[in-house]
C-alpha cells in the first residue's frame, strides 16, 4: 500500500511529467525498466535458470543441487508466473536442509512428467489450481531431508564420527571435536551417499525458515531487468510471426491475398495454418505492418454468430429447463409448501479476458531430430504431447525450457495447447530453417483468446420462523473441461468447474437443491482465477446478504449460525469481523459487506468498506482479509497473492466485460477492456491464521469473496442488490 500512496501523489495530479513519473517509480522500487534491458542473449545469470546449467554440481536428487561453492539449487517444477514459487519451494528444501538463505538458488526443471509431474494432476507436468506449495509441501521436505542426511553422512564418514553428533545450521555442517564444513566441502562425497529409507522430517515446531518472510529469490532479476521473459527472447537468426486469426470463433479462412504484404520491408514469408495465416518478418512491427496488409476472405459456415444479448437469453432458457441435479437435501416441496416467503434471484456473469501483462508468445526451433521450445508453459506434458503430434517427433525429442511468465490467471495452461501449437505448426510450415518467435498482440489477445465463460444462476430460498428453511440454486455455464485432454476429471453428469463453490455451499439449511446445466457455445472457454468459484461465490454471498436482509438479521450473525459446524470458516469470519471493526458506526454514505469462502482447500473471508456519492459513483476504501491456508510458508508472499487476487477481483466486478456483437468480440484494449488502475487499489489488510494443517492454495482463493463482499457493501448503503456484473462506475441510489 506503501507503493500505491507514493505513486498516486505523482499520477492522481495528471500533469506530472514523464521524467517525474520514472523518478518516483523507482523510488516505490518497481522496476519500470524490466524487459526493456538486456535481451536473453546477454544475460547469461538469467539463462543460468534453466534447468541443467549448474555448473559443477551434484546431483542429490531430483530436486536438490549442490555445488562445490556452498550453492544449493533447488529444481522448481511449476512455472513463475508471478506467484512467489522461485521462493516458496526453495524455502521448503532450505528448511529441512538446514541450509542458509543466501546460498539458496533455483532453476527450471526440465519438461519430465517422469520426474516433476504435478501430483495432484496425476502423471502431467504443469501448474495451477493454486497447488505449488501444496502439491510440492512433503515432495520437498522430503527431498531437503534427504539431501541433508546425505550430506551428514559423508561429514561422519571423513570425520569418523557418529552421524548423530553432527549438528547442521545456516548451511554449515559441524561437531563437537572441532571440525566444520560448508556443504560444498562434502557435495561431491555425499552425492554417493544413498541414504536407506525415509529422512527424518523436522516437527513443525522446529521450523526457522518456514512461517519467516523471507526476501523473495526472483525479485533482484524482475527489478533489474534480468529475468528473461518469452517477449525478451533473442536468438541468431530468428524471425518473429504474427497471425491473422478469423474475427468470429470457429470461422476458417476461405480466401488470402497475401502479395502485399509480401512487399512489405522486412517481411520474409507468409504461411497459412488451420488456426489463421501467419506473417514472418525480421522484427515484430514489420511482422504486424505485414499483417495489415493481407487481403482475407473469412468462412463463417461454422463460425459462432450470436451477440451476448441472444447468448444470454440461451442461458436463461436453459434455467427455465429441468438440469442435472447435483444435490438434494432434505425436501425443498415442503420448504416451498409451508415457507412464510419466497425469495427469488437472478445473477448474470460476463465472459472475462485474462488480460496478462505479457501476451501469449512462443520460440520454436525445429530441427530434424528435435524441437526446442522456450515458453512461460503452465503445461509441459500438454505442450510436449502436442508438439510431438504436429512434428511426428517423440515425445522425448520435445525440449521445453520454461521462462518467467509475466502473468497467466490460468490462460497458460490450455487443455489443447493453443498457442504453443500456433508457434509450432508455423515453424513446420515455414521455409525458414533457423527459430521462430510467435508474439500475439494485446488485441490478438482481448479479442481471439480464451475466456472465463459467461455464467447464469437462477435462485430463490424459503424463509420460515426466523430461518432460512429452503435453498435452490440453477447454474448455467460453459463446460471447460468437456471435449478436451481434462474431460476424464467430469466424474457426474456436469463438468464440476460449473458449479464448484455453489453445489458445495457450507450453509446449513434443512432443504437444498442444486441443480445445473453446461450451456454450448463457439466462444472458447478457459479457467481464470478461481474458475467457477468467481461468479458462483458471488451469487451465493449476495444472495445470503439479501436473505439476512429480508430476516432482520445482521449478516455476520446469519452466517455465525449457518456456519457453527464449519470451524475454519467461522475462524476466518470471526478474525476478519474483528479486525475490520465490524458493527461500528459509518457515515451516512458509507457501508460495509462481508463474503466468506473456501477455494482450493483454503478459507477466505473479506470486509469491504465502500464510499458512496450522491451520483451513484462510488468507491472501494478498504478491504481487510483473513485466511486460512494451512503452513505458512512465506507469510508475506501469501499477503502479496492476497492483494493481488483482491485488485485482480475488484477490476472484474466492477468493469470487465468481454461482449460479442454477431459473434465478433467488441474489446481491443485496455481502451475498453478497464481493469482496475491503481489509484482505485483500496487500503488492504491482510491477516494470516495460524495453523498446523498442511499448506494449500493462496493464488486464487483471495479473488471470489471480494465481487460479494464489495456487492454488499454498496447495498448496505443503498439499499438495491447488484445481481448483473460489472456493476460500471455507478449504482443505483
Amino acid at each position: 500500500m506503501y507503493i500505491k500512496k507514493l505513486l498516486n501523489t505523482a499520477v492522481v495530479a495528471n500533469n506530472v511529467s514523464r521524467r517525474d513519473f520514472i523518478k518516483v517509480s523507482s523510488l516505490a522500487g518497481l522496476g519500470f525498466m524490466v524487459g526493456c534491458g538486456k535481451s536473453a542473449e546477454h544475460a547469461p545469470e538469467a539463462h543460468a535458470k534453466v534447468a541443467g546449467s549448474s555448473q559443477d554440481a551434484f546431483e542429490f536428487n531430483a530436486f536438490v543441487k549442490v555445488t562445490t561453492d556452498n550453492k544449493v539449487t533447488v529444481v522448481v517444477k511449476h512455472l513463475d508466473k508471478g506467484q512467489g514459487v522461485t521462493t516458496g519451494l526453495p524455502t521448503i528444501v532450505a528448511e529441512e536442509m538446514d541450509a542458509a538463505w543466501e546460498q539458496m538458488d533455483w532453476e527450471f526443471a526440465p519438461a519430465d512428467a517422469s520426474r516433476y509431474n504435478n501430483l495432484f494432476w496425476g502423471t502431467a507436468q504443469g501448474t495451477g489450481g493454486s497447488s505449488s506449495i501444496a502439491n510440492s509441501w512433503m515432495q520437498l521436505r522430503t527431498a531437503g531431508a534427504t539431501a541433508r542426511a546425505m550430506l551428514v553422512n559423508a561429514a561422519a564418514e571423513q570425520w569418523q564420527v557418529p552421524a548423530a553428533e553432527i549438528e547442521v545450521k545456516q548451511g554449515v555442517l559441524s561437531h563437537s571435536s572441532g571440525k566444520s564444513g560448508g556443504f560444498g566441502e562434502f557435495a561431491a562425497a555425499a552425492a554417493n551417499h544413498k541414504p536407506s529409507g525415509e529422512p527424518r522430517l523436522k516437527d513443525p515446531g522446529q521450523f526457522t525458515m518456514v512461517g519467516a518472510s523471507l526476501p523473495r529469490k526472483d525479485s533482484p532479476a524482475k527489478t533489474t531487468g534480468r529475468a528473461v521473459y518469452t517477449i525478451d527472447m533473442q536468438l541468431p537468426d530468428m524471425l518473429v510471426a504474427v497471425v491473422a486469426h478469423p474475427p468470429r470463433f470457429g470461422a476458417t479462412v476461405k480466401t488470402v491475398d497475401d502479395a502485399a504484404a509480401k512487399a512489405k520491408p522486412g517481411v520474409v514469408e507468409v504461411v497459412s495454418t488451420a488456426r489463421g495465416v501467419a506473417v514472418l518478418a525480421t522484427g515484430y512491427w514489420q511482422a504486424i505492418q505485414g499483417r495489415q496488409a493481407l487481403n482475407i476472405e473469412w468462412d463463417d459456415t461454422s463460425a459462432e454468430v450470436r451477440s451476448s444479448n441472444a447468448l444470454r437469453q440461451y442461458f436463461k432458457e436453459l434455467a427455465s429447463q429441468p438440469g442435472e441435479m447435483l444435490r438434494n437435501d432434505g425436501d425443498l416441496q415442503q420448504a416451498l409448501d409451508t415457507a412464510e416467503q419466497v425469495i427469488e434471484a437472478e445473477f448474470e456473469f460476463p465472459f472475462l479476458a485474462h488480460a496478462t501483462m505479457e501476451p501469449l508468445n512462443c520460440v520454436v526451433q525445429l530441427r530434424a531430430d528435435e524441437c526446442e521450445i522456450w515458453t512461460g508453459s503452465q503445461a509441459q506434458t500438454l505442450d510436449q504431447h502436442a508438439a510431438a503430434a504436429i512434428t511426428g517427433l517423440s515425445v522425448e525429442q520435445i525440449k521445453i525450457n520454461t521462462l518467467f511468465a509475466g502473468g497467466s490467471f490460468g490462460r497458460r495452461a490450455v487443455p489443447d495447447s493453443d498457442y504453443v501449437k500456433e508457434a509450432v505448426l508455423i515453424a513446420k510450415a515455414m521455409a525458414h530453417t533457423g527459430p521462430v518467435k510467435l508474439q500475439w498482440s494485446r488485441e490478438d489477445d482481448m479479442q481471439g483468446g480464451r475466456y472465463r465463460p459467461m455464467a447464469y444462476h437462477k435462485l430463490r430460498a424459503t424463509l420460515k420462523d426466523g430461518q432460512i428453511t429452503g435453498w435452490h440454486d440453477h447454474v448455467v455455464s460453459q463446460s471447460l473441461l468437456r471435449g478436451s485432454a481434462f474431460e476424464a476429471f467430469i466424474e457426474g453428469p456436469i463438468d464440476p468447474s460449473v458449479t464448484e463453490g455453489a453445489h458445495n455451499v457450507p450453509y446449513a439449511i434443512p432443504s437444498v437443491q442444486i441443480e445445473a446445466q453446461e450451456a454450448v457455445s463457439g466462444v472458447p472457454v478457459l479457467w481464470w482465477r478461481s474458475v467457477g468459484h468467481t461468479f458462483n461465490a458471488f451469487a451465493v454471498e449476495v444472495f445470503l446478504d439479501q436473505l439476512a436482509a429480508q430476516l432482520d438479521k445482521d449478516p455476520v450473525q446469519l452466517r455465525r449460525e449457518l456456519l457453527a459446524k464449519h470451524p475454519r470458516h467461522l475462524g476466518v469470519l470471526e478474525r476478519v469481523v474483528e479486525a475490520s471493526g465490524w458493527g461500528k458506526p459509518l457515515a451516512p454514505n458509507r457501508g460495509r459487506g462481508v463474503a466468506v469462502h473456501e477455494s482450493f482447500n483454503s478459507y477466505v473471508a473479506e470486509v469491504a468498506e465502500v464510499t458512496v456519492a450522491d451520483d451513484g459513483s462510488y468507491s472501494v476504501d478498504r478491504v481487510v482479509c483473513a485466511v486460512d491456508c494451512g503452513i505458512a510458508v512465506n507469510p508475506d508472499v501469501i499477503r502479496a497473492q492476497m492483494e493481488g487476487g483482491i485488485g485482480f477481483g475488484l477490476g472484474a466486478i466492477m468493469r470487465e466485460a468481454i461482449t460479442l456483437t454477431e459473434g465478433k468480440v467488441d474489446q481491443q484494449n485496455f481502451m475498453n477492456y478497464l481493469p482496475l488502475r491503481i489509484d482505485e487499489m483500496p487500503d488492504i489488510e491482510v491477516h494470516i491464521m495460524a495453523s498446523g494443517e498442511a499448506p494449500t492454495g493462496v493464488g486464487e482463493p483471495g479473488v471470489p469473496p471480494i465481487g460479494p463482499a464489495v456487492a454488499n457493501a454498496l447495498r448496505a448503503v443503498t439499499g438495491n442488490p447488484i445481481h448483473v456484473l460489472p456493476i460500471g462506475n455507478k449504482v443505483q441510489v
